[in-house]
């Protein structure tokens, strides 16, 4: 029987990867299993520019000393505050920091965690059974790709979500229709074009929305009204993302409807204001507009359009790519075993968590964007790392030093690199 470690934790995206530098820096023995940054590496389509601004797109370690800005003069990368940061500049920087603080990371993908005995099981697909006494799940949004119901009954090779694609060459010389109204739906269309795609954006929202535009991030300093009425935040100017990033535990004490209504609704669909010239003007947007039918004749998919006013119109394309977003559902956690899905207490499919992050089920955690009913929208972006791995990271210490056992000297990572333990 293998050694039992203390935690194990399931995903090595911004979430996963600042946990285990601050478990490390506590001595928590820990294993951490997953592809470095995989989301962002291999999930978004190269060229993008993310929302986040670039302080607000930091890994969060234990000194918080390895930022964006910091990894950039050691790089020898131009860096701006008021430039957007690009995905290949941040996926990097991730790299960088796992290199640093998590060299030990596993990259094995985690096929089940099964719960008996007092401990987890963590069934690898190198064959390997992992043990633990808490599990962390950080797996990020990938679980939880939705695809609308008119699009999922057309066959995989004319329908795709937007998180299948990284590359977008094979599309250089297709008709394809992306469908929604948010960052990713914007961007995978602006890119498509620039790469001399034919594409269309189907959306049923009236307008598209930017946000980080001229006036943000141009370096001109807002009034003080303005200031007062839309404070900064690492999730942008305003009050209620100024509360969303600095007081998350007051969002938790929320009823339970409220907070997963707020974590929904507060800062809907929008893209980098930066994406506006690259699209409209250049990229057929047929706003408005309900997807009504979808189906194949003569090797293509027919799209049936319907607008607000009752009008009806017709989109013939090669392929489609639901750009429609992620629905958390904690039943749709693959790496956990059917019985322990079950035995999560959930509120309309997302999980209700501790104050701590911890689930229903004893020594089993979730942070990241599975957590933002629990705590707000801050969790649905990298901004909220912080806040998450050093909450998670006191509280598995504790329950560790309240058990007896004693905490390593360093975790197995070893001491990382600019980090005093």
């Amino acid at each position: 029987m293998s050694a039992i470690t203390e935690v194990a934790i399931v995903g090595a995206g911004p979430y996963g990867l600042s946990l285990a530098a601050h478990l490390a820096a506590l001595g928590v023995e820990t294993r951490i299993f997953g592809r470095p940054m995989d989301s962002w590496r291999f999930h978004m389509p190269e060229g993008m520019l993310l929302k986040s601004d670039p302080f607000a797109s930091n890994l969060s370690d234990p000194q918080d000393f390895y930022t964006l800005a910091q990894h950039s003069v050691e790089r020898s990368i131009s860096y701006h505050e008021s430039g957007p940061v690009r995905l290949d500049a941040f996926a990097d920087y991730g790299l960088a920091f796992q290199e640093r603080f998590v060299p030990g990371l596993e990259e094995v993908q985690v096929i089940s965690v099964v719960r008996g005995d007092g401990q987890f099981a963590l069934h690898l697909d190198n064959g390997e059974t992992a043990r633990a006494r808490r599990v962390v799940v950080a797996v990020g949004v990938g679980p939880f790709q939705y695809v609308p119901e008119t699009l999922r009954r057309l066959p995989a090779g004319f329908v795709s979500h937007s998180f299948a694609h990284h590359d977008l060459s094979r599309f250089s010389d297709a008709r394809v229709a992306v469908v929604g109204g948010g960052s990713s739906a914007i961007d995978l269309a602006g890119l498509l074009h620039e790469r001399g795609c034919d594409v269309s954006l189907v959306s049923r929202r009236a307008d598209l929305k930017f946000s980080g535009g001229a006036g943000s991030r141009s370096g001109a300093r807002p009034s003080l009204w303005r200031r007062i009425r839309h404070p900064s935040s690492g999730l942008g100017p305003g009050l209620r993302s100024r509360l969303s990033a600095d007081a998350p535990l007051l969002v938790h004490a929320l009823p339970k409807r409220l907070k997963l209504e707020f974590a929904r609704r507060h800062l809907g669909p929008s893209a980098s204001g930066v994406m506006k010239a690259r699209v409209v003007g250049h990229v057929p947007l047929l706003l408005d507009r309900v997807l009504a039918a979808a189906e194949i004749e003569d090797g293509r998919v027919t799209l049936s359009l319907r607008g607000s006013g009752g009008q009806n119109e017709v989109l013939h394309v090669d392929h489609v790519i639901a750009a429609t977003g992620f629905r958390i559902d904690v039943r749709r956690l693959d790496c956990l075993a059917p019985t322990l899905r079950n035995d999560i207490c959930a509120f309309e499919q997302t999980p209700v968590l501790s104050r701590n992050f911890e689930t229903s089920v004893r020594g089993l955690y979730i942070i990241g964007p599975a957590a933002a009913a629990s705590f707000g929208p801050l969790l649905r972006f990298t901004f909220g790392a912080r806040f998450a791995s050093r909450r998670v990271a006191r509280a598995l210490a504790n329950v560790q030093r309240r058990s007896g056992r004693t905490a390593s000297t360093l975790s197995t990572f070893g001491a990382p690199a600019g980090t005093r333990v």
